[in-house]
């Protein structure tokens, strides 16, 4: 059993409080953890330098918590509407040390922590929304232990947060934390911004397929399962095409996706999907620590075209899908329950996630095609508890692109699932050694 050893209180104190309504990207989040009945913590665990000292961790977490005021963001529930946020000036957050047991092993006691971390109760309203933990083995701190509720940020802020507290810059903090978000997006221009999103959606909706999935063939219970997929060959073809194309890497794995998604769906009507847009090229938003990435809307006519005209539409269909991803979520969902009302059986697209870093993709050598060694899927949870009907987020690790897919069994079969992620891994195979093939035939076409 896990117990806490010893418990410091870490005072903290910073700028920016206040409150007020959620911004965009807050309800966004705010909204998914309802569907899922889950506060979406994100979560990690490394080892610490020798010679760490408590004193050492503790200054840490009080720079977190003082600097970014979404971590010092607590939720306020009022009425039936959407909570308002409240950022705190000033407060204490608990520091937790756990002792290693005779025989334990401090990672896999880091790892035990991690998970316990993000299953316990979270209370929006009273707890700080950062966990920090230390695993001590033998008198010495050997490893720390982190846990986030989605609110606190999205990945890409993630990369901002971890790059400053690991350098410490005592520089002000962007203007426009969401307390200023949502007064800019209540404005005239933010709602400019949202109405021209909502006709971009509207358009979208009313000419998309009804269906996009085969009907389950196999609805399992527990219903809520998720897989995950690692591929290194799927990591060298992607680098491949794009050094070949010029095409972005976000742009031609979007591409690969919607091809894959036409033949899994077995349909040669042009396939929609909500990818996820990070939002930070809007002016001021870059170095936001915050929760600011949206699903945008995506159409994508794969059918007849080659692999290389798939990623060229790609490439030009991703600009306006970035650029129609900023919006008002809770007047979305208004626009998609009119667009099912009016067209019957509409089943709205599948979510995609690419988290991987261009940069750093982009800098990484080729290697040979023939070489790459093929990937390999693992189904890893079956829960009652609800994803998205069908999630599929995409990271890079060494040496190989991974895919996990989240999905719901009675919307989607599981082997469909799977086929969509071995798909990725095809379909970029074939367009890095043959980019003038013909992407969706109709051999991938259900008569």
């Amino acid at each position: 059993m896990t117990e806490v050893a010893e418990r410091v209180l870490v005072a903290f104190a910073g700028e920016g409080a206040g409150e007020g309504p959620l911004s965009w990207g807050q309800q966004d989040i705010w909204r998914a953890m309802v569907r899922q009945q889950s506060w979406i913590p994100n979560g990690a665990w490394g080892p610490l330098p020798d010679g760490t000292t408590l004193e050492d961790v503790q200054e840490r977490l009080q720079y977190l918590m003082s600097r970014f005021p979404t971590a010092r963001t607590r939720l306020r529930f009022a009425g039936s509407g959407s909570p308002v946020q409240v950022v705190a000036a000033e407060g204490r957050v608990g520091l937790d040390v756990f002792d290693t047991g005779p025989g334990d092993d401090p990672a896999e006691l880091a790892e035990r922590l991690r998970l316990k971390l993000q299953h316990d109760p979270y209370d929006f309203e009273r707890d700080w929304p950062i966990r920090m933990a230390v695993v001590r083995h033998r008198g010495e701190l050997t490893h720390l232990v982190v846990v986030m509720c989605h609110l606190v940020t999205d990945g890409f802020g993630a990369g901002v947060l971890l790059e400053e507290l690991d350098k410490r810059p005592d520089t002000p903090v962007p203007d426009l934390q969401p307390l200023r978000q949502a007064a800019w997006q209540a404005s005239a221009s933010g709602q400019r911004q949202h109405a021209m999103t909502l006709r971009h959606w509207d358009a979208i909706l009313r000419e998309m397929p009804l269906r996009r999935y085969p009907p389950s063939r196999a609805p399992q219970s527990p219903r809520h399962w998720r897989g995950e997929f690692q591929s290194p060959a799927l990591s060298t073809a992607l680098r491949t095409i794009t050094a070949r194309t010029g095409i972005p890497a976000a742009p031609v794995l979007l591409a690969v996706f919607a091809i894959a998604l036409a033949r899994v769906t077995g349909s040669d009507a042009p396939v929609v999907v909500r990818p996820m847009v990070n939002n930070r090229f809007r002016p001021g938003l870059d170095r936001v620590v915050c929760m600011l990435a949206q699903y945008g809307l995506c159409r994508l006519d794969v059918a007849g075209a080659t692999f290389a005209e798939a990623f060229e539409r790609a490439r030009r269909s991703a600009m306006s899908t970035y650029k129609h991803a900023y919006y008002d979520p809770a007047a979305l969902d208004d626009l998609l329950e009119r667009a099912t009302a009016e067209r019957p059986g509409l089943q709205l697209p599948c979510y995609f996630n690419d988290r991987r870093d261009d940069a750093a993709l982009a800098g990484a050598p080729l290697k040979d095609l023939d070489d790459a060694e093929p990937g390999t899927f693992t189904w890893t949870t079956r829960q009652d508890v609800p994803f998205e009907p069908l999630i599929v987020h995409i990271d890079e690790l060494p040496g190989a692109t991974q895919a996990i897919v989240f999905c719901d069994t009675h919307v989607i079969a599981p082997d469909d699932a799977e086929a969509l992620l071995r798909g990725l891994e095809t379909v970029a195979l074939q367009a890095a050694r043959n980019p003038q093939a013909a992407a969706v035939n109709s051999s991938h076409v259900m008569l």
